[in-house]
């Protein structure tokens, strides 16, 4: 049955949203805006994150906070201050949805680099994690804080010529595990997403020739992140939750 979210779901909430410039990530944080969340938006390109800035004003929603990062050239004191400028400015955080991927080209491993792999990695697995790390202060004190990473289907189940994307993402799926085994009886909840295949920036560089009209959008799958960042999820912890519901795994 489709969720339906209620209109002020989002409320009094406040959320960050990386890689919120383009794809998954702008409909996520568009979604959030407006069911009435206050948005960080988080990403590398400010002209990106200005235009769904101004997106979001133009359809009445509240100002959001731009926080431009390259999460590939972060280091530990960069998320230190990104948390520390938050606490600062807003004194609290709600919901954290993790958007933001790299991906380099569907080829076999015997052409990857050490250097594309660390980027990746860095990306993909690290970066989330010190967010996490960091921003956990500001989550724990809220109560009914949502945290939500997004994976990928060959992450989950990893095949020929995804190299280290699909390493990069299965280890944020490791990673989402152990930090949802020590948040399970305490602070906030986390759970992580698996969209599936999509129109998405990402399909148009593994998928270039596909008839992409049948597939769901970014905005269609946005209900996700807004069940899952809401009110109405507060019992879900912990899952791994796929773009077709049936599919969710515990």
């Amino acid at each position: 049955m489709p969720y339906t979210p209620a209109p002020d779901l989002l409320h009094h909430r406040i959320i960050l949203v990386t890689g919120a410039g383009q794809g998954l990530g702008r409909a996520a944080a568009l979604a959030c805006a407006r069911h009435g969340a206050t948005l960080i938006l988080l990403g590398r390109t400010v002209g990106k994150l200005e235009k769904v800035y101004d997106e979001i004003i133009a359809a009445g929603g509240a100002q959001p906070a731009i926080f431009p990062m390259d999460l590939g050239a972060a280091r530990d004191e960069d998320f230190q201050a990104m948390a520390q400028a938050i606490g600062a400015q807003l004194g609290r955080l709600d919901g954290i949805a993790h958007c933001a991927a790299a991906f380099e080209a569907l080829r076999p491993q015997s052409l990857e680099s050490v250097e594309e792999w660390l980027r990746l990695f860095r990306v993909n697995a690290a970066a989330p994690a010190a967010i996490n790390r960091c921003c956990a202060p500001l989550l724990e004190a809220r109560g009914d804080a949502s945290v939500v990473l997004v994976g990928e289907t060959h992450g989950h189940t990893p095949a020929a010529y995804w190299g280290g994307f699909a390493v990069s993402k299965a280890a944020l799926e490791a990673y989402f595990r152990v930090q949802a085994d020590e948040w399970s009886d305490r602070g906030p909840r986390i759970n992580l997403l698996i969209p599936g295949p999509a129109r998405s920036p990402q399909r148009a560089k593994t998928h270039p020739g596909e008839d992409k009209s049948a597939l769901p959008g970014p905005d269609d799958l946005a209900a996700r992140f807004l069940y899952l960042l809401g009110p109405d999820s507060r019992d879900v912890r912990g899952q791994v939750l796929h773009g077709a519901a049936e599919r969710d795994e515990t």
